[in-house]
């Protein structure tokens, strides 16, 4: 295992735009306004858990299902294509029930530790040093816990069009990183790439 703060910045970068929890704060507050407190450490625990625990045994899990990492790259690919897409045109592929019983369904699962972000941490696995992974997971915890802490500021602060603004940038940069996750795993190289 080997520290790299280029690793940490790129799966940091990676997780933020993925987990969106700038992208999530109108749904956060629709849910709080229902009357449903939410329990800040305990939503961003149940996250961090979830997560972790796909980065730990999630590859052993995998081979359970005859699946190597490359291969859920590649299919993690296609998902944070479609996240993307959401994204940049304003669309809902992925369907997301924001009413539930309480905090931690649905914000830490399937908001913040939903399919999108389980599928990233397992494709970056497949590039970044797993330590790596970790560090930047716990960066994005600390900022998640920040947002739940600070929802209502963040509204006042960037505006309905600053949120979508941010969400659209957001979606060109998965976009980005949904390509060379797919070209990394099946070793397509383009003509013009450095």
């Amino acid at each position: 295992m080997q520290l790299s703060f280029i690793e940490i910045l790129a799966a940091f970068m990676v997780l933020f735009a993925i987990i969106d929890i700038p992208g999530s704060i109108p749904i956060i507050i629709d849910i709080k306004s229902k009357g449903v407190r939410v329990h800040s450490v305990k939503v961003t625990l149940a996250s961090m858990m979830i997560l972790m625990a796909f980065l730990l045994i999630g590859t052993p899990l995998l081979g359970v299902f005859g699946v190597d990492v490359s291969s859920f790259a590649i299919a993690g690919s296609f998902i944070i294509f479609l996240i993307a897409m959401e994204m940049i045109l304003g669309i809902e592929i992925f369907k997301q029930d924001a009413h539930g019983t309480g905090a931690i369904f649905p914000i830490a699962f399937p908001l913040i530790a939903g399919a999108g972000s389980i599928t990233t941490i397992l494709s970056l696995k497949a590039e970044y040093q797993t330590i790596n992974i970790l560090i930047a997971l716990i960066l994005n915890m600390v900022i998640v816990y920040l947002v739940l802490r600070v929802t209502a500021f963040f509204e006042k602060m960037l505006g309905q069009g600053g949120l979508k603004i941010l969400k659209k940038v957001f979606g060109v940069i998965l976009l980005s990183i949904a390509i060379k996750l797919f070209l990394t795993n099946t070793g397509i190289i383009l003509p013009n790439a450095r």
